[in-house]
């Protein structure tokens, strides 16, 4: 099916087309038809070539000329700063100015969308389905917020009725969207620029279950507290079926057995009364939380459980999500998106149960002043997982310091908490640090939300060498 193209999208320009959210959105609409362009800080990166090559035109830096005079809209994300100078020209020329959420809201029209959402795993769990649905010919459309393999693969727009949607509690812009299906996988105080409290987090979050349409149904973690306080909130709502799953007794589908398998897992699930148990192709207990979610989801929207959980085996991985960069000198480099003490425990302990007796050595960098003021401590103590780590300083993202806010919150943290810790404020020396600390044997874990990515392959060329 081709849904239709919204008039004041014919022509849409995108500040900072270049971010994960962002491409996806100017992807699906160049491949319905539209004439997308936009701009990017990084106008050579590959995420650029590859919306170059679906005819969209990418410009280099930010400038008020990048702004075609008969533009329909003009596409922004919460990072964009106002006073960003295509902000300016689009006000000169009467440009309607149009946030991320809301294109993406227009895309889901007339179709049949599942929202992910939780503070951690939507990126995972939105690939799954993804994965699994056109893995069964249902040719999905979807909206990821990280590449599922190659660079531009975060999105696709498909024949099918189903549109998968990473939904994004950061900036509440999630309460766009009106889902057939939506997971909560967690809710936990993140995002603290946005949310004063945990009260606002559930407040939130309850706001996005009031948009599932009439006779949606809510998919939620059971043992999570965060989850399970919002399902108790919204209990009894009329014209909304909640489905819960987890380990313990009283969830609707319940995970009876994780089974590590090294680098993936296999897990059973009693669903209607019958077992059934799958292959996850990623380790540790939280995706295979992430899969049942997955595997929720699809069976609200009809499909057989039996030939999803058969299908999410094809998942194998995301970028960023527990991904092997390579191996040199006999030691595996994997890359992490963990940013949060919650994720950074459960990369760290699903890494811990497939490496056996193999040392973990983690290069962490924080991700915005802001996290790491309220969180430092907790990531810390995290750190204390691994057999040492080397700290880097914050990656500011969107934001400007803040004075007295730096690594060394975490740092202390870690040392009080036992953990073997390494400041560098130099990236350009991570390899080489690394390299005189590895042995063969030992996993190296490059994580962070910000461009530690990027010391992958350079760690990897250094133990090469």
């Amino acid at each position: 099916m081709k849904p239709g193209l919204p008039t004041a999208m014919e022509r849409p320009h995108f500040i900072g087309i270049g971010g994960a959210g962002m491409s996806g959105i100017a992807k699906i609409l160049a491949q319905r038809g539209a004439q997308v362009a936009g701009s990017d800080a990084r106008g050579d990166s590959e995420t650029a070539d590859a919306l170059r090559a679906h005819g969209v035109t990418v410009h280099s830096g930010h400038a008020a000329g990048n702004l075609a005079a008969d533009s329909t809209c003009v596409v922004v994300s919460s990072a964009i700063r106002a006073d960003n100078p295509e902000l300016a020209r689009a006000a000169e020329l009467g440009v309607p100015v149009v946030h991320r959420s809301d294109a993406l809201a227009a895309l889901m029209d007339g179709l049949r969308p599942i929202a992910v959402a939780g503070t951690h795993g939507k990126t995972t769990t939105t690939s799954m389905l993804a994965v699994s649905l056109s893995a069964l010919g249902l040719d999905p459309s979807y909206a990821i917020g990280g590449d599922l393999d190659a660079p531009g693969s975060n999105a696709h727009h498909g024949e099918g009725d189903i549109f998968v949607a990473e939904a994004d509690e950061s900036d509440r812009s999630f309460h766009k969207y009106a889902p057939q299906v939506a997971i909560i996988l967690n809710a936990e105080l993140d995002h603290h620029a946005n949310y004063a409290s945990i009260e606002e987090i559930y407040e939130s979050f309850e706001t996005f279950v009031a948009r599932i349409v009439p006779g949606g149904t809510l998919v939620v973690a059971h043992g999570q507290e965060g989850a399970a306080e919002i399902a108790r909130r919204v209990a009894g709502r009329q014209g909304l079926t909640v489905v819960t799953y987890g380990e313990e007794e009283g969830a609707d589908i319940r995970i009876t057995k994780v089974t590590p398998r090294g680098l993936t897992s296999e897990v059973t699930v009693l669903l209607d009364g019958r077992m059934l148990t799958f292959t996850v192709s990623v380790p540790g207990r939280h995706y295979a939380h992430n899969a049942v979610a997955a595997l929720a989801a699809g069976v609200a929207l009809g499909i057989p459980a039996h030939n999803l959980a058969s299908a999410l085996g094809k998942y194998t991985g995301v970028k960023r999500r527990l991904q092997l960069k390579g191996e040199a000198a006999g030691v595996q480099v994997i890359d992490s998106y963990a940013h949060h003490p919650t994720e950074m425990n459960a990369d760290l302990e699903a890494i811990r149960g497939a490496a056996g007796d193999s040392r973990i050595l983690v290069v962490f960098q924080p991700h915005l002043f802001s996290r790491t003021q309220e969180l430092g401590k907790e990531m810390g103590q995290a750190l204390a997982l691994a057999d040492a780590s080397v700290v880097l300083d914050i990656y500011p993202a969107r934001e400007d310091p803040v004075p007295g806010v730096t690594s060394e919150i975490i740092i202390s943290a870690a040392r009080a908490a036992g953990a073997d810790v390494t400041a560098e404020h130099d990236k350009t020396a991570v390899a080489d640090v690394i390299a005189g600390m590895a042995k063969p044997g030992d996993l190296v874990l490059t994580m962070g939300a910000g461009d530690v990515t990027d010391l992958g392959p350079a760690i990897l060329a250094r133990l090469s060498g």
